[in-house]
């Protein structure tokens, strides 16, 4: 997802919550119902645009036991604030915008491998992109990349990101999809998968990618 994309959902949040923040509400209200699912869909954006851990996810947790109401405006300000640093670009670290732009690139040469018919050298790409990604995520959050002097697979670097809390056991079960779609396309089982796949692969890729970013 590119930034401008996040900052729209944002703005579309922000915008609907300001509306009911603008009226005076009393108990019994029906409009308390919907403060409190626009804060619950503000948390949820937040959550999702922003890597586990973070310092917006931190200031969510300080809203938790307020009113809806109070809960709303608190989380308007985190998105808000989170919105105003997308824009300036403060979320990102200049490693981290280094490896974005690398791995853009690799994503950018599937997808037009893909477009012309080679899904299987598409695959590959995406699927050792990700892994070099996974591998990057392990050095940041000082996960260990190696056992007994030899490099860890894949998959066990995966289940340690998952066991240090980088991302949830859901986000390691589709990498463990996706990890297994490229050693397919790595060995020759073409037949198991298909362009839209592929193509999904790489979308999802490119996704988690921009939320876990190394």
């Amino acid at each position: 997802m590119a930034i401008e994309d996040m900052v729209k959902q944002l703005d579309e949040l922000i915008e609907k919550a300001e509306k009911i923040l603008g009226k005076r509400l009393v108990y019994g209200d029906p409009e308390l119902g919907e403060a409190e699912i626009l804060a619950n869909r503000l948390e949820t954006a937040v959550t999702r645009l922003t890597m586990q851990g973070s310092m917006y996810g931190q200031q969510l947790k300080r809203g938790s036991g307020y009113s809806s109401e109070g809960r709303l405006q608190h989380n308007v300000q985190v998105a808000t604030t989170l919105r105003d640093d997308l824009n300036a670009g403060w979320t990102e670290t200049v490693v981290e915008l280094v490896h974005a732009d690398t791995y853009s690139d690799y994503l950018e040469m599937a997808e037009a491998l893909l477009n012309k018919g080679y899904k299987d050298a598409a695959a590959v790409i995406t699927g050792t992109s990700l892994e070099v990604h996974v591998r990057a995520l392990c050095v940041k959050n000082h996960v260990p990349i190696a056992v007994a002097g030899r490099p860890k697979k894949a998959d066990t670097m995966n289940g340690d990101l998952k066991k240090a809390g980088v991302y949830d056991g859901l986000q390691q079960k589709q990498l463990t999809t996706w990890m297994d779609l490229r050693n397919k396309a790595a060995h020759g089982d073409y037949a198991s998968y298909d362009k839209d796949q592929i193509g999904a692969f790489i979308d999802g890729v490119r996704a988690f990618m921009m939320k876990y970013p190394a």
